[in-house]
């Protein structure tokens, strides 16, 4: 419906992203949390992607799980968002496809055992799919952030973290929210209470 003003609009955008917070299955985010506290631990590489908001979510991701999650803990995640280098992305894009812009920096750098983040509202993306497909038969973990259906994506992961919601902005922002809340939490479990208390996160 066609709203006036901004006010109204916006309480009824917190209205549906309230709705949308309350749809996320919190064991998902748990049994995607574990695995990658394993990786950290094992000094495996996570790698994550995206399109659009989803690119900024991954870039952001990589700083909040690198930086983030190193500060005051034994923790040096190495994370690597396929979406930040510009000049690959349309390298691979212009010479070969966009479909592989993900997958084919998979093949040049990930090994089993390693972890690919996948965020995508519509799940639907083809180079989202592709990649996820081509981590999945190469063994690595595989985890996606989806909304609306989920698409081929919410299939494909091992571990699916669904908002179900049907706006993009609201969708991205609880994937925002889901990326930072790993993080703090895994940043926290490696340190004392007394850190915790001290700290700012």
């Amino acid at each position: 419906m066609p709203y006036r003003s901004a006010a109204p609009f916006f309480a009824e955008y917190l209205t549906e992203s309230t709705k949308a917070a309350r749809s996320i299955d919190s064991s998902r985010v748990e049994l995607a949390s574990k695995v990658l506290l394993e990786a950290y631990e094992a000094g495996s590489f996570v790698f994550v992607c995206g399109n659009g908001g989803s690119a900024a979510i991954a870039n952001h991701l990589q700083c909040d799980h690198g930086k983030g999650v190193s500060t005051g803990t034994d923790l040096f995640p190495r994370v690597i968002s396929l979406s930040s280098n510009i000049e690959m992305v349309t390298a691979i894009a212009n010479d070969i496809a966009y479909t592989e812009v993900f997958a084919l920096q998979l093949r040049t750098q990930a090994r089993a055992g390693d972890v690919l983040i996948a965020v995508s509202s519509s799940g639907c993306s083809a180079n989202i799919v592709r990649a996820l497909a081509w981590a999945r038969d190469n063994g690595l973990h595989t985890i996606a952030m989806t909304g609306f259906s989920g698409g081929d994506a919410r299939a494909l992961a091992e571990i699916d973290i669904h908002v179900e919601c049907e706006n993009y902005g609201v969708i991205e922002d609880q994937h925002q929210a889901i990326m930072h809340a790993m993080a703090q939490f895994i940043r926290q479990s490696r340190m004392t209470p007394e850190e915790i208390v001290s700290s700012t996160f």
